[in-house]
Order: structure tokens, then C-alpha cells, then sequence
């Protein structure tokens, strides 16, 4: 089964969904922003994840890096191209979170540059 997930992201938490390829809500959850957390909500589900979409807020960095390191695929929507579906995108972040792997699993998904961890690095290993 080919699933989708989508985490609406906030300072303090973030907001989990993960469907499949009919849009069966399959989980969803708000959870803490600790890396440690989140990881463990998407393990049950990781063979089967097509890709998990972040919105590209201001905190997206340790997010996509923490999915990034432990091999998931990783889109970063760009939400001011999702702006253009606004009459179809709803306002609280349970059906946001779900609207982002909707767009992935449909493929038209408006996507920001997703860096990858060490093209960020200075040569000396800082940021």
C-alpha cells in the first residue's frame, strides 16, 4: 500500500497525517517537536511511504534534516505557490497537514529547494 504523509510544522509542534492512495486518513496526530518523537510515530508506516511533505516555514531546517538522515524522502512545499488552491485549502492544521500529502500523492505538489544537509556546512563543519 503507497502511503502519503504531510506535517503541518509550528514553533512547539507539529501536526501528523498520513494517508493512502483513496485519501483514507490513516493517522493523525499533533505532536511535540522533538526529533525523537516524530520518528517514532513514522516508523510503523515507513516501508510504505511514498514521501512525507513539510511546509517550508521558518523552522523547517531540523525537521527535514532529522527525515533526510534517517532516509526518508522528503518534500518541502513551497506555501506560497499552495496559496494559488486557496479555495480549496482548509485552515486548521489537521486538514492542512492532510492537504499537503494530497497534493503529493495527485504529483502537483508546488515544491521549495530542499538543500541537502552538507551543502549547507561551512568547510570547517559549521552552518
Amino acid at each position: 500500500m503507497e502511503l502519503y504523509a504531510g506535517i503541518d510544522l509550528h514553533s512547539n509542534n507539529s501536526y501528523l497525517g498520513i494517508s493512502d492512495a483513496e485519501d483514507r486518513r490513516l493517522y493523525k496526530r499533533r505532536l511535540p517537536n522533538r526529533s525523537d518523537v516524530i520518528l517514532a510515530e513514522l516508523e510503523p508506516y515507513r516501508e510504505e511511504l511514498k514521501g512525507i511533505v513539510v511546509e517550508s516555514t521558518f523552522n523547517w531546517y531540523w525537521l527535514v534534516d532529522i527525515l533526510m538522515d534517517n532516509s526518508y524522502t522528503v518534500h518541502l512545499a513551497n506555501p506560497a505557490a499552495i496559496q494559488q488552491y486557496k479555495g480549496t485549502k482548509h485552515s486548521d492544521d489537521k486538514d492542512d497537514a492532510f492537504w499537503l500529502a494530497h497534493l503529493l500523492r495527485l504529483g502537483i505538489l508546488p515544491e521549495g529547494y530542499c538543500p541537502v544537509t552538507s551543502l549547507m556546512l561551512d568547510k570547517d563543519g559549521s552552518v
